[in-house]
């Protein structure tokens, strides 16, 4: 049995402790952060051992943007650029601009798939708001949705290229929010029709995309009662209105915009979502496919494996069509991987 989330880890190698919660668990991956990581040697140790622990070619995820979001650092590995430096380069020359970021994602799925890595959490598609908080910033691709989507899709197609699964983040988008939800929600007040400039990349690309990370985010004009994440409403939007198909998994539930009451999930007045279980659950129950937990803290984790059910056959469909991404054929790479896709999900409606 697999079950539908992934995991953080706390150090350098997987201890007796996480050895026997996720031998146990089977978690359908992992998510590597600067505790991590020490030198390439180490990295590829590890990477190695959470293959052969899980006995099948297990996702292995990474923050790997560029700029100030950058899990390998030098002088192990080197600096990439932000995403705010190819919206500069495309202000100037557009062609040029898209293939950069094309090798630029190139160059970084090499570089990650020499060390075991498999899946890395990019390319942005927020469009950035003058009024935002920072939290996006230079991440962004640039505050123009059809650069966003152009730029977007180049970092999809570069890391496709280079063998490792990318992950739009953060889906319905989360350029406007002016809070950052690792501290607290984000609540965002404008309309649905101003909404649609946010939406756009996601929409544009939502053929293209493997993977996709929610936001927690409340969009009061989808849902005024719940932040995307646990939001049955915000996921069958996602999944019907911008027209999403692939693995759906959530931001880290350890942000604080969960710990948030108005977050919604549970019910007034309760500490539910103090509880990781409950927030891994409410997110599954939203529409999830997979609930993300970074911290690598044992009693979070465990909480989370001992409340989530196993992985819905749907969820487990779009994971396998999601880790056969990087092998479509240059040719017609969006045909070939959504021919397999669609055959996965039909095969367990």
């Amino acid at each position: 049995m697999m079950q539908p989330s992934f995991l953080g880890l706390s150090g350098l190698t997987i201890t007796a402790d996480e050895r026997a919660l996720f031998t146990a668990a089977n978690p359908a991956g992992y998510i590597l952060f600067k505790r991590n990581v020490a030198d390439p040697e180490q990295v590829r140790a590890l990477t190695a051992s959470l293959r052969d622990l899980a006995g099948r070619d297990v996702p292995i995820l990474i923050d790997q943007e560029g700029g100030r979001v950058a899990r390998l650092r030098p002088p192990h590995w080197p600096e990439f650029p932000t995403g705010e430096t190819f919206a500069a380069l495309y202000a100037k020359a557009p062609v040029t601009a898209i293939e950069a970021c094309r090798l630029n994602a190139l160059a970084l799925a090499a570089l990650l798939r020499g060390l075991g890595i498999n899946v890395d959490c990019l390319p942005l598609l927020d469009v950035r708001d003058p009024d935002g908080h920072d939290i996006i910033g230079d991440r962004a691709l640039g505050s123009e949705p059809m650069q966003v989507a152009a730029l977007g899709r180049a970092t999809l197609e570069g890391l496709r290229q280079g063998g490792v699964i990318g992950v739009a983040k953060h889906i319905p988008g989360h350029g406007r929010a002016a809070a950052d939800s690792h501290l607290e929600l984000p609540v965002v007040t404008a309309s649905r029709v101003a909404l649609e400039r946010d939406f756009e990349p996601f929409r544009t690309l939502a053929a293209r995309t493997p993977m996709a990370m929610t936001a927690h985010v409340t969009y009061t004009a989808l849902d005024p009662d719940r932040c995307a994440t646990l939001s049955p409403l915000v996921i069958d939007f996602i999944r019907r209105d911008i027209g999403f198909d692939g693995l759906l998994m959530s931001d880290d539930l350890g942000m604080h915009a969960l710990g948030n009451p108005q977050s919604g999930g549970h019910p007034p007045g309760s500490n539910a979502l103090g509880d990781f279980g409950a927030r891994a659950l409410a997110s599954l129950a939203a529409g999830c496919d997979i609930a993300l937990h970074c911290s690598g803290d044992f009693t979070e984790m465990r909480a989370i494996c001992d409340a989530v059910p196993a992985i819905t056959a749907a969820a487990a469909a779009r994971l396998a069509a999601a880790m056969a991404w990087p092998g479509a054929g240059d040719a017609t790479p969006t045909a070939q991987w959504a021919d397999a896709r669609d055959q996965l999900l039909a095969a367990v409606a």
